[in-house]
């Protein structure tokens, strides 16, 4: 492939991956270095590239997997739910103080989905995807998308009950 078709798919594509990198792990810098990773991975290995899906699916599919090898890394240095508490505690407003309580709980509870939903609500709700959107990057339908949100919202919906009586 040449590097005239390489810019190509990179100017049509670069967008929509970071977009999904940074649904993936809420910061723009390392979504930046993701997105830089997967297409000069996606160079290395454009011969493997079947053509059984979009390109852009297939771009996602290599920063998914680039983002899990990342997460591997930092596994050792996560962050306590005290260091979290003393940070949001830190701030002056209160009202923002329990947004961001109510924030914590809710990304806890995305946190215990299965895989697949808990992708599909991120790219929903902290990447603003559209369902038709997120149906191409995981390489399902536009309903298929819609149905699983859905069903996500209704099982933090039971959660949500259940949050003030810990």
């Amino acid at each position: 492939m040449d590097q005239q078709h390489m810019e190509y798919i990179y100017e049509e594509n670069a967008a929509a991956v970071y977009k999904y990198l940074f649904c993936l792990t809420h910061d723009p810098d390392i979504s930046e270095e993701l997105t830089q990773e997967t297409f000069y991975q996606a160079i290395k290995g454009i011969k493997k590239f079947r053509g059984e899906c979009k390109v852009s699916v297939w771009l996602c599919q290599i920063a998914k997997r680039l983002w899990y090898k990342e997460l591997e890394k930092r596994k050792n240095v996560n962050l306590s739910i005290n260091d979290i508490t003393e940070e949001i505690i830190s701030q002056d407003d209160i009202d923002d103080y329990w947004k961001n309580v109510e924030k914590v709980e809710l990304f806890r509870q995305l946190h215990q989905f299965e895989p697949v939903t808990k992708e599909v609500m991120y790219l929903r709700l902290t990447g603003e995807l559209s369902f038709a959107e997120i149906g191409d990057i995981l390489g399902k339908t536009e309903n298929w998308a819609r149905v699983t949100f859905y069903r996500g919202k209704q099982k933090i919906v039971k959660g949500r009950e259940t949050w003030g009586k810990n």
